[in-house]
């Protein structure tokens, strides 16, 4: 994740930001059960990464994703990362609970992992920028209990 750009303090992009992480570490566990043939570990391991996965790309895009597309200059973009939401959901969400394709998981791991380095490294940081601030004040989280 990058410290570099200050685009974690737009609030959205700072939860987004944290999700990413727990669903990297989320992710990095389930990788190191299925390597070291933990398989009992792993299967709850993929049901609490989708979970996480699930309402995050729905957060993303619905809200940040919306908003970049209309605004039109990073729909190429928006539009790559969104197929990619749908084939990683795809994979992970079409496992067979009793009889796993571990190499398939894998390989949707790995693809999670770059596009995660694509939102915090190149959209993240890009959309502080293409934004208006009327597009961040219709996305941007009501403060807990406010």
């Amino acid at each position: 994740m990058c410290n570099y750009c200050g685009c974690r303090e737009f609030p959205l992009l700072g939860r987004l930001s944290r999700e990413h992480l727990e669903i990297e570490e989320t992710s990095g566990e389930l990788r190191r059960a299925i390597g070291q043939g933990r398989y009992d570990d792993a299967v709850p391991l993929l049901d609490e990464l989708l979970d996480l996965l699930v309402p995050h790309t729905a957060t993303e895009e619905s809200g940040l994703f919306a908003e970049l597309r209309a605004e039109g200059s990073l729909a190429e973009e928006v539009a790559r990362l969104c197929a990619e939401h749908d084939e990683i959901h795809a994979v992970l969400g079409a496992i067979d609970r009793r009889d796993p394709d571990w190499p398939a998981v894998l390989g949707a791991l790995g693809k999670l992992r770059e596009h995660i380095d694509h939102e915090e490294h190149g959209l993240f940081p890009a959309s502080i920028v293409m934004l208006a601030m009327d597009a961040w004040d219709r996305i941007t989280p009501a403060p807990v209990g406010g």
